[in-house]
Parts: C-alpha cells; structure tokens; sequence
C-alpha cells in the first residue's frame, strides 16, 4: 500500500505478500523500481523501516512502513530564463505544463534558447528549487498543449515504465483535411525516417511499431475535428497517421497540410492521465485550447 509523502519521505506499507522478501526485491519486482534507483538509494541513509535506519538487502515484513528519501540534491542542468509559462499542475514530484506553439521542449544547437527547459527553470529557481529537466515526453515545437515533467529520478523512472506498459493515456485534438466517413477508427502503421531525411517520417514495413485510436468530434465543410488516443509515441506520428489517410492537418505544410486557415499544424495535446508515481492513484490532466485553434473552428464553421 502506497501512502501519502511526508517530510519529503515516500512511504510504503509491507503487504501480506511481501513478507520474507528483501526490500530491494519488494521496490524492483512489485514497484517497478530500476536497477540504477535502487543504486542510487544505497548511497548514504536514504531508507528507513518504521523510523529506523534499514539496508534495502534487508528482509521485510508485512505492516512494515517502508520509508525512503527519494528527494536527492540536483545542479539544475538548463539555463534559467524569465518566460511565461503556463502551469496546469504541480506538486513535489511532477510539474505539467501547456506549451503553446511555437516552442521548443528541450534546448538544442538549433534552438539553445527561449525553451520550455528554459522557463522551467526559471521557474524552480523562483522558488528556490534547482531539479534536472525531465520530460517524460515531448511535442513538437509547432504542437501546443500539455508536457508532463518529472522533478527527480523516481518520478521519470516511473512514469517511463508505465509508457512503456501502456498505462498512460495521451489524448490529442486535431483538425484535419476533408472529411472521412467513419466515425472512429486506428491507423496501424510503422513508421521511419524518409531515406536521406532527417526530419520527414513516412509509414514504412521496415519501421518502429506505431498505432494511433481517433474518433469524430465535430465535421465542417472542408474539414474534420478528430480526437487521438496514442499507443505508441513515435515522432511526428499523428501527423504522418493522417497524410498516410489522405487527409493530412491543417496547416502542416511538413506533410501536405493547407495553411491557408492556420500557420502551423492544427494540433494540440489536451489529455494527459497516469497513476501517480508516488500516491498511486490515477491523475488526469487537461491543456485548455489555445487561442489560434478557437479561431480555427469559427472561420471553419463559416
């Protein structure tokens, strides 16, 4: 049983099923920690067993609190500067965001500067709090909508293992050319870098495994609001998933999308929901639409 943090311990509770077993294996085969947490939580007093001093070899046993001190100090990693930044949640383990478009996640040689990093780090160093910058994914940077951030090791570690088990639910709304017939549906389809491209994916046999849900919101006269359930998070996935239906978004010149309406690809990440990697229960996060897209559905309803 997970309990709630205090004092910047994370608790749990020794179940039935865990009596006997030693606590490193109780955290690495039912809690999902990683082999490199674990190391790190060897290093020095970080974990406790009813208030006293423990070593994770130790064998536990059932209604025994576990405590441990997964807060370590951080040198922030990223340049700190004072950006807007439009915070949806936050607490002592995640901070989520809705980046507009137009920004780019992480810096890059391209783009060192005026970052998400950046205004992330602006804003812990505000509060007096320095923290790697840890995105458990990224958007594009003419993408808007929710980026979802972990403030330490653990947190990352296991919100990555529920991505890649299928726990977490990224939604997307999207508008794309023309209209389709179906209501709902999924596009199957692996996905690669074009031959000599290192930007332009195309949907390829020999590609990584790619699948994308959609289902009709809302049919306009020339276009088509759809809402994106991801199930793999490969780059550019929904964009390309939607030239290969022959109906590409809005304003992805990238991939044959008109611009006539929107200057950038009709895309926004408005759904975000996880089981919280401390508390444990399901957290679901939701990324207001931006201003250009509002617009986008007035001047396609005229």
């Amino acid at each position: 049983m997970l309990n709630e943090t205090s004092h910047n311990k994370w608790k749990y509770t020794l179940q039935p099923e865990d009596e006997g077993k030693k606590y490193e294996e109780i955290l690495k085969r039912r809690l999902h920690f990683s082999r490199h947490l674990l190391q790190g939580l060897k290093q020095g007093e970080r974990a406790w067993v009813d208030g006293r001093f423990t070593f994770l070899s130790t064998r536990g046993h059932s209604g025994e609190t576990l405590s441990l001190a997964l807060q370590a100090e951080e040198v922030a990693n990223i340049e700190a500067e004072p950006l807007p930044l439009h915070i949806v949640y936050e607490d002592d383990y995640l901070l989520a965001v809705n980046k507009p478009w137009g920004q780019v996640v992480h810096p890059t040689p391209r783009y060192p500067r005026s970052t998400l990093g950046n205004a992330v780090a602006w804003h812990w160093q505000s509060q007096g709090q320095e923290h790697v910058f840890r995105p458990i994914h990224r958007i594009d940077r003419n993408t808007s909508g929710l980026v979802l951030i972990a403030k330490n090791r653990f947190a990352h570690q296991q919100l990555a293992w529920q991505l890649e088990h299928g726990w977490v639910q990224k939604r997307y709304i999207g508008f794309i050319s023309g209209q389709i017939t179906e209501n709902s549906g999924q596009i199957d389809g692996p996905l690669r870098l074009v031959p000599g491209s290192f930007i332009l994916r195309q949907v390829h046999p020999q590609g990584q495994k790619a699948l994308t849900f959609f289902r009709v919101l809302r049919r306009y006269p020339a276009a088509t609001l759809l809402e994106f359930d991801l199930k793999t998070g490969r780059t550019h996935q929904i964009r390309v998933h939607c030239q290969s239906m022959g109906h590409p978004l809005l304003g992805d010149d990238l991939y044959g999308g008109d611009t006539a309406l929107i200057g950038r690809q009709a895309l926004h990440s408005f759904s975000y929901s996880f089981r919280h990697p401390a508390y444990g229960r399901i957290l679901t996060l939701r990324a207001p639409w931006p201003a250009d897209l509002l617009d986008l559905t007035r001047a396609l309803a005229l």
